[in-house]
């Protein structure tokens, strides 16, 4: 989908669609053709949101993960790797 932009409210009107209510979403508003959706009713606002496959978000972060594998395939390590600096408290008490 990309990056979302912020729009400004728009205006329309519910119509009926077969024996449903429908309302039509503008262009810059509207998902791809297709998109599985979830709606939900909050008060009197309604909130439209893509329904994430999770099989899919999986397989994608096990392909990305795949592909760091393989950018980093014998590579060493940085000798710095997993070092840190040590974490300096303030002597301030009463704060701990």
């Amino acid at each position: 989908m990309g990056v979302i932009e912020p729009v400004g409210g728009v205006e329309t009107k519910v119509f009926k669609a077969g024996n449903s209510a429908a309302v039509r979403l503008p262009a810059n508003l509207a998902f791809p053709v297709g998109t599985a959706v979830r709606i939900e009713r909050v008060g009197d606002s309604l909130t439209i949101k893509p329904v994430i496959d999770k099989e899919e978000e999986k397989r994608k972060i096990r392909e990305f993960l795949d592909r760091l594998d393989e950018i980093w395939d014998g590579k060493p390590d940085h000798p710095d790797r997993g070092k840190r600096d040590p974490i300096e408290f303030p002597d301030r008490p009463g704060l701990y």
